[in-house]
């Protein structure tokens, strides 16, 4: 019985691994999708979320299972709780993948992006996709260094999002209301998809460590120690 129920905690940790991999993913083909504005990239991003969703609710339904048959107690207790905690984040990141689609969708065949902004939010896309592999990593692999360095990874999308409202707040911005609202929210999607990222790996290292990310800094690297 005891293996029965360890083997059910690995595969909670395997579901949050796929809604991680699935939703960096949906990130980076809604990002290409936007930019090229490719209408059917798009329509299977938003299609592809509802495998997100199940996802969550196979885990929750686990994960409440377990805490029900097994009343675990101690560090299984947190790490059933605070998966929980991490699919929903997952799920949300998920859906922002999907907004992100559904803009592109909307202002089809026109871009929603302008040109020069293209490149702003391709590293902004690539970015996001980039942390949520990380957090796909750390779920594995459970290194609280890795997880904490997340946060300091996520200062460049903070530096991007800044940008845009840079370029909004310009003088010399010559496309309009409508574009202007459309950056706005393709900005914020993308901010807040990497602080889900960074939300996922602050809570592997409450899961390691029963203490939280802010009470605790990176280890220094051999350069620094130097």
């Amino acid at each position: 019985m005891r293996d029965a129920y360890h083997e059910e905690l690995d595969s909670i940790g395997d579901g949050l691994v796929e809604m991680a991999r699935l939703v960096g993913s949906a990130i980076g083909r809604a990002t290409t999708a936007m930019l090229d504005a490719d209408l059917k990239v798009a329509e299977s991003v938003i299609a592809a979320d509802e495998k997100v969703d199940d996802l969550q609710r196979e885990l929750e339904n686990r994960a409440i299972t377990l805490l029900a048959r097994q009343q675990p107690v101690a560090t299984d207790l947190r790490i059933v709780v605070t998966s929980l905690r991490m699919s929903a984040d997952l799920e949300r990141s998920g859906d922002l993948a999907r907004h992100v689609a559904k803009l592109t969708r909307l202002r089809f065949p026109e871009t929603v992006v302008p040109r020069d902004l293209h490149s702003t939010i391709l590293e902004m896309g690539q970015l996001a996709q980039r942390l949520m592999a990380k957090a796909a990593e750390v779920i594995i692999t459970k290194d609280v260094d890795d997880a904490l360095q997340l946060e300091a990874d996520d200062d460049r999308m903070d530096e991007l999002h800044r940008t845009l409202f840079q370029h909004l707040l310009d003088d010399r911005w010559k496309h309009g209301i409508e574009t202007a609202v459309d950056v706005t929210l393709v900005g914020r999607y993308y901010e807040r998809f990497a602080d889900h990222a960074v939300s996922v790996a602050k809570r592997v290292v409450y899961l390691v460590t029963g203490e939280h990310a802010d009470e605790l800094s990176p280890a220094p690297s051999s350069a620094e120690g130097v």
